[in-house]
């Protein structure tokens, strides 16, 4: 029977908070690529999506935060995440901690502060 080629998968994992580190460093350890971080607004949360590429299949790690929570960064692990890491924090007011490269809100020139921030 000849090889089959697999078809590519693309598989959306939620995350728990304490295991967002551990399977971000799996990732790494695994040979999966960072392809992209996106923050997204629900009531009083945020919704988070790492995605990593590895050949043709796409994981994204979904990590649901209150407004107010510190989220690790993951530049310790991933060092170009600092860009999209500063952006999330920027623009939607995630509080990353511990980022390698901080811009400090000074990342876009923006006239409003956290302009997809819900504003209460």
């Amino acid at each position: 029977m000849p090889n089959q080629a697999q078809e590519p998968r693309n598989t959306i994992e939620p995350v728990q908070p304490e295991d967002f580190l551990p399977a971000v460093i799996h990732c790494k350890m695994q040979a999966w690529r960072l392809v992209q971080l996106c923050a997204t607004r629900l009531p009083g949360q945020y919704e988070l999506s790492y995605s990593f590429a590895k050949g043709l299949n796409l994981r994204t790690l979904r990590l649901v935060v209150n407004e107010d929570a510190n989220v690790p960064s993951i530049t310790q692990i991933y060092p170009g995440a600092f860009l999209q890491e500063n952006e999330m924090a920027e623009l939607f007011g995630v509080r990353v901690t511990d980022m390698s490269q901080d811009y400090h809100q000074r990342l876009y020139r923006i006239a409003r502060e956290t302009p997809f921030k819900e504003k209460g």
